[in-house]
């Protein structure tokens, strides 16, 4: 329990010194998410790159600055226990009317535990569970815009509430033809309304900031008719004429699950009230944590905090053991499982083959890329973490062998906190979703043979998918370097995602050559690379041995992306890029666009 005694003369200044910071972090990161409107309407895309990324530093900046604040004006890592106690008190009565709560609660996790040392962190010092409730916090001001609006058309007046819908979000740009446009979603919606009755609460809910990412603009929602209730979502791009355009129309569970995938980047989301945003997300896709919604919106470190609330309800709930991942063994990461939980937890091991040139340094370096840039539904992001302990009786013995062999240096078995409990204590970890390993998958299809036709349209979904995931990530400027099956997964809706980092680069950092014609006989029939090498050389050609072995995947991967093996394929890209142009990468099938005008 805490002392009931408030008299601490600096605990107070401390909690509210902690809170200015969090206050501090809060309007700038919101700062940033609203300018994202004027990028958009300007197509600054390169701006809105470098702001999405520049923004994932805001949260350690302002960390290290309240930090040395405190430092400085309290000798706060020197204050004694009681008052830390009280600290949090007071932070807790300064969380009452807040409207970032959750956030700041994390906050305030984020500062103490790199003031106190670990030995510290009980709970009554952190934030272990929330302290005030997010559940229906209002901004009273008069002139504070709600989180979503909400609209009450009849049939005959639809059209005309989709064109106030747009209107309403006051972006400065022409639409080409918004009656055009909004007619299209009409008949989107036609399906789903056509031949149902109207009833007294029908209406649509829509969020009262638009979701900016890279080139496009989202319109979230939902329609709601009786009992049901249809997520729907409109991406609103520039046409080739740089006018603006609704693209698409989309609607139910899994369209929104692709748009807010974990393998994309954070969307940036003008919000008063994050909480009630997450709120209104999860009753559009009840399937989907709230972690990774908090994600999602670029809140990642509110996305940590439930995650390993979740992680710890998880153990507290299941008795199986952690256990070394199925699958082909990496050879710079070692990679373990719970099987009873969705993620997987890797750890970079203390030594590498000698083929794989590289450290412990470039590893972390590459990872911290993939978070930074637009993952286009390609790339799974990672949780970061460190000094995570689990619970010894949790491991099995294989596995805890597998890291005294391969990350001694990562790993400690002790009862470190005294109270008679043995930890297993990882000193830093990437978590991500679990998929199943390509090549598992395909080998699936193969067991079953592939005269079955359920079998052979998983062989083939699973190739032209895995090609397509390449060419994703080339528009994104990544070449994936170790492009083997393995490396790549696939996601509960049948996506191929890839989540082997150690070896990408930047596409535009890279040198894609045709093999040269052997100059004699003796080249012709070496069996060695007779030719000169640069350490970012990349011959595309050479791919197809050591992916194309099987006949059947040969066939299907040649018949729809033969260009992979073409260093004329992987050049021209290149070049674009570094003229400046910026991609288009849709999170929706291209089935689904409104293909009447033209696109870039």
């Amino acid at each position: 329990m805490f002392p009931q005694r408030l008299d601490a003369p600096q605990a107070y200044d401390i909690a509210k010194a902690m809170m200015d910071g969090f206050n501090r972090h809060y309007r700038l990161f919101r700062t940033e998410s609203a300018r994202a409107k004027h990028r958009f309407e300007t197509a600054d895309w390169h701006g809105q790159q470098r702001a999405q990324r520049e923004r994932i530093e805001f949260y350690d900046l302002r960390v290290k600055e309240c930090v040395r604040r405190l430092e400085k004006e309290y000798d706060a890592g020197r204050q004694p226990m009681d008052v830390w106690h009280q600290v949090k008190l007071h932070y807790i009565g300064l969380l009452v009317n807040h409207h970032q709560p959750e956030l700041a609660e994390t906050f305030f996790n984020s500062v103490t535990c790199k003031i106190l040392h670990r030995t510290h962190f009980h709970n009554d010092f952190i934030f272990v569970r929330p302290a005030v409730s997010t559940e229906y916090i209002e901004n009273e001001e008069p002139a504070a815009r709600p989180t979503y609006r909400a609209y009450y058309p009849a049939r005959e007046s639809l059209q005309g509430t989709l064109t106030r819908i747009i209107d309403n979000f006051q972006l400065q740009g022409e639409f080409a033809d918004l009656q055009r446009d909004t007619g299209h979603v009409l008949r989107a919606m036609q399906g789903r309304l056509d031949k149902v009755r109207l009833r007294a609460n029908f209406q649509i809910q829509v969020l009262a900031s638009l979701f900016f990412r890279n080139k496009g603009a989202y319109v979230v929602g939902k329609i709601i008719n009786g009992f049901n209730e249809v997520p729907f979502a409109l991406p609103i791009l520039h046409d080739a004429e740089g006018k603006l355009c609704i693209d698409a129309a989309l609607f139910g569970e899994d369209d929104l699950q692709m748009l807010f995938s974990f393998a994309r980047a954070y969307f940036m989301v003008d919000m008063e009230i994050p909480s009630a945003y997450v709120q209104f997300l999860r009753s559009l896709m009840p399937r989907k944590p709230r972690a990774e919604i908090y994600n999602a919106l670029g809140l990642a470190k509110q996305g940590k905090t439930l995650f390993y609330r979740d992680f710890l309800y998880h153990l507290k709930h299941s008795s199986d053991r952690f256990r070394i991942a199925p699958g082909i063994k990496g050879m710079v990461m070692l990679v373990f499982d719970l099987p009873s939980f969705p993620f997987v937890f890797k750890l970079i091991k203390d030594y590498f083959p000698h083929q794989k040139e590289t450290t412990r340094e470039q590893i972390k370096a590459k990872y911290l890329l993939v978070k930074q840039h637009d993952r286009v539904g390609r790339m799974a992001d990672t949780l970061e973490y460190s000094e995570v302990a689990f619970p010894r009786e949790r491991f099995d013995d294989e596995l805890i062998a597998e890291i005294q062999k391969f990350a001694p240096s990562q790993l400690e078995i002790s009862d470190r906190d005294g109270d008679g409990q043995t930890e297993v204590i990882i000193k830093h970890l990437y978590i991500e979703r679990r998929m199943i390993p390509l090549n598992i998958y395909l080998q699936e299809a193969f067991d079953t043979g592939l005269a079955d036709p359920r079998a052979r349209q998983q062989m083939e979904r699973s190739v032209i998918e895995y090609g397509n995931a390449i060419k994703d990530l080339v528009a994104a400027n990544i070449f994936p370097g170790d492009m083997l099956w393995k490396n790549f997964g696939v996601t509960r809706n049948g996506k191929v995602v890839f989540y082997d980092y150690d070896e990408i680069e930047y596409l535009t950092d890279c040198h894609f050559r045709r093999v040269p014609a052997p100059r004699n006989e003796e080249e012709e029939m070496s069996g060695e690379v007779w030719y000169p090498v640069g350490p970012r050389d990349v011959f595309p050609e050479t791919f197809g041995p050591f992916l194309l072995g099987n006949d059947a995947v040969r066939a299907v991967f040649m018949q729809h992306h033969a260009d992979l093996l073409d260093a004329a394929f992987w050049q021209s890209h290149k070049e674009r890029i570094q003229a400046g142009h910026v991609y288009d990468v849709f999170p929706y099938d291209t089935d689904r666009r409104f293909l009447d005008r033209p696109r870039d």
